[in-house]
């Protein structure tokens, strides 16, 4: 019974991949080959706007998939006309909310944990004391631990690794072990 039900479900899988990856294409999304959708997915593009996601990209918003402990779907959403979010090659998304009013760029094989939010913006543009929105970049090979937070006018160099319930309110170099609330470097690795 255990395997009809594992079968069910990858089968229920595939059709809504089926289905997403048409409506991602029917809104102008540009998808890349192998792109999978485990569960769900919102996706809030305005005319204008660029979404560019690579080849062989995962995007998981079904706790049948991920078992940590998902709390919302997947979300991409681009605000401004001329907004870009960017997903390279060979990465992996779990109930992620990505955000982008000017751009959002993040590079090939990165991992996001559960329930992460990357967001170029503090999402209230009329209020002076948050400042202008600020791109954020993402390298090559990074991991976002579960519960991350990545927030404006951040670069994250590649083959770094954030710990889980991190808040990245700076820029973290590459090579690093980076944790806290703050996040900050605690260890280099030695790649």
């Amino acid at each position: 019974m255990r395997y009809l039900s594992i079968i069910l479900h990858r089968l229920w899988f595939l059709l809504i991949s089926m289905i997403e990856r048409l409506l991602w294409r029917m809104h102008g999304v540009h998808l890349g080959k192998g792109t999978r959708f485990s569960g769900w997915c919102y996706l809030n593009i305005i005319k204008g706007a660029k979404i560019q996601i690579g080849n062989h990209v995962h995007f998981v918003s079904s706790p049948f998939v991920n078992h940590i402990g998902l709390n919302r779907r997947c979300s991409l959403s681009v605000f401004t006309p001329k907004a870009r979010l960017i997903i390279g090659d060979n990465c992996g998304f779990s109930s992620t909310n990505i955000s982008a009013f000017i751009e959002i760029v993040i590079g090939n094989n990165v991992r996001v944990g559960a329930n992460t939010m990357i967001m170029d913006s503090d999402f209230h543009t009329n209020d002076p004391r948050t400042g202008p929105n600020r791109p954020v970049r993402i390298d090559d090979n990074v991991w976002l631990g579960t519960n991350v937070t990545v927030l404006k006018g951040v670069h994250i160099g590649e083959n770094s690794v954030i710990g889980a319930g991190s808040v990245v309110t700076k820029d973290i170099p590459a090579n690093v072990v980076a944790a806290g609330n703050p996040c900050c470097v605690i260890k280099n690795l030695h790649v």
